[in-house]
């Protein structure tokens, strides 16, 4: 299963495939089960309409933490809120996210809103009883201090997990899911290969973040679920065990996070 994929975004830098070859490709490889992440109002209401639309698709729905400080410049924030309040009660939509922090794209002036966005979400999940897909980018202590205050929904994963064996570490005894992308394929990124050495299986999700994170060797091109495949290998090898028993694994726990597709 793919735990985090974008099928409505199209790159400025190369054709994507349709959403129905998307979705055929992937299958063809084993991907069968997908999450797409709609962090916008526009987005958000296309995801809940694929998801309807199409058996392998269940939704996320949030205001991305790089939307919110746009918003709240605009006067939207609020009635963004409303309306990702109303789709988020779909039950199509199985995941409040993503939401979190990004210090990279948003500076210290977006920072306040960032942080209201992302405890509004943190309230939504809990109130809904759904999963919350964590955006942690260049925030890892932030992201685990406003946690801890407020309190985190009884299921978390960190969506597209970026920190090393250590933040790991932190994360996991916060009971948090983990979910590698492309970026473990990377020939350098030992750190992040060390993270997913320490997590225990059953806290492992895998996702592409498409069309964006390509893994190796196609990395820079566009992504697409169906490159799931080489992540899964790259896990697999990390991890020491067989792709098949990765695969089961990592289903299963989908469905449980998740419940039936």
């Amino acid at each position: 299963m793919d735990n985090h994929t974008h099928l409505n975004i199209v790159r400025d830098d190369a054709p994507s495939l349709s959403l129905d070859d998307a979705l055929a490709a992937a299958a063809a490889v084993g991907v069968t089960k997908l999450v797409q992440i709609g962090c916008d109002v526009q987005a958000a209401e296309i995801s809940v309409r694929m998801a309807h639309e199409h058996p392998a698709i269940v939704a996320g729905v949030a205001l991305h933490p790089n939307e919110a400080p746009r918003l709240a410049q605009s006067g939207g924030l609020a009635a963004a809120y409303d309306r990702i309040g109303e789709l988020a009660r779909d039950p199509r939509v199985r995941t409040i996210g993503e939401t979190g922090l990004d210090y990279y794209r948003t500076g210290p002036e977006g920072r306040e809103v960032q942080h209201e966005a992302f405890r509004w979400h943190i309230a939504l999940a809990k109130e809904l009883g759904k999963p919350l897909q964590i955006h942690d980018r260049d925030s890892h202590d932030d992201i685990l201090a406003v946690l801890d205050d407020a309190g985190a929904p009884e299921q978390v994963v960190m969506h597209c997990f970026s920190g090393d064996a250590a933040f790991a570490q932190a994360c996991l005894e916060r009971g948090f899911y983990l979910s590698f992308a492309g970026p473990i394929t990377f020939k350098n990124n030992h750190a992040l290969r060390d993270a997913l050495a320490v997590t225990p299986l059953e806290r492992v999700l895998l996702e592409t973040d498409a069309p964006y994170l390509t893994p190796h060797p196609w990395r820079g091109a566009v992504n697409s679920p169906y490159l799931l495949a080489l992540t899964a290998r790259s896990a697999a090898a990390v991890l020491g065990i067989a792709v098949a028993h990765l695969c089961e694994a990592v289903g299963a726990t989908a469905e449980e996070f998740y419940g039936p597709w």
